[in-house]
């Protein structure tokens, strides 16, 4: 293997899957976490020049671990982590659901920094080594709707210059990349999400292939230790009492 190799949670769709393939064209060996999409990690990995499937549910930490220990014995030169698996589910600002809340926790805060930290213990490259953490625009431009979502990418946000000051070595990094609305989510039509992803200072829908670039950019460490890259077409820079989706739904327009 002379390929520099990445793990991609939730590699099998969406935007992960874009990363895949992104990363894949500029030669690096993929590795396709799935949850219980296996079919759609098999069809891709199928695709790919150099590429396997590992599967993983996140809302088990100790498992999340386990998954990481077990790749840094295979992967002689193990580059770069991008967590970008997340969970998005409406739950209410005056009354959370405890269920909803647990386990947006688990997986988009818990499990992501419990995978970092077991990568820069364990894993093995050849240069530095990178760790990208999914986040949301919304951690620096928040509105109360899904709320434990939300709550879970502060977290999230929160521990990247933490592990930053105290997990990575001189020439590791370790990087938050925050996206806007970028794909049709939740219960959208694609008319609503044409209208509710130009809200933002641009007038412009930020394409998943924008998200890609700045994902491969930050693998090269380009950036200082702990930084948040933004890609959202300016939306972080402006305060918005509502989600995208539902600022459309009431009639707003770019």
């Amino acid at each position: 293997m002379t390929r520099p190799a990445v793990l991609v949670t939730g590699g099998a769709k969406r935007i992960g899957a874009v990363l895949a393939r992104a990363f894949a064209d500029e030669g690096w060996h993929i590795v396709i976490h799935y949850g219980t999409s296996e079919d759609a990690a098999r069809e891709l990995a199928d695709e790919l020049p150099s590429a396997r499937i590992v599967q993983c549910d996140l809302r088990d930490g100790d498992a999340a671990e386990a998954m990481v220990e077990g790749l840094s014995h295979e992967l002689a030169d193990w580059r770069c982590l991008v967590n970008c698996a997340a969970v998005f589910d409406p739950d209410d600002v005056a009354d959370l659901d405890p269920d909803t809340s647990e386990k947006a926790m688990q997986v988009n805060a818990l499990s992501p920094v419990r995978l970092a930290q077991a990568y820069l213990r364990a894993a093995k490259a050849s240069a530095g080594r990178r760790v990208i953490q999914f986040l949301d625009q919304k951690i620096a431009n928040p509105n109360p709707d899904f709320f434990s979502y939300t709550m879970a990418k502060h977290a999230a946000a929160g521990a990247v210059p933490m592990l930053a000051m105290g997990a990575t070595k001189d020439a590791d990094r370790i990087y938050g990349l925050a996206p806007g609305a970028i794909l049709a989510s939740h219960d959208q039509s694609e008319e609503e999400t044409e209208i509710s992803h130009r809200l933002n200072p641009l007038k412009r829908k930020t394409g998943a292939n924008e998200i890609a670039s700045a994902a491969l950019f930050l693998a090269h460490g380009h950036l200082a230790d702990g930084e948040t890259l933004f890609v959202d077409s300016g939306q972080h820079l402006l305060a918005q009492d509502r989600d995208v989706i539902y600022l459309a739904r009431r009639g707003e327009t770019p």
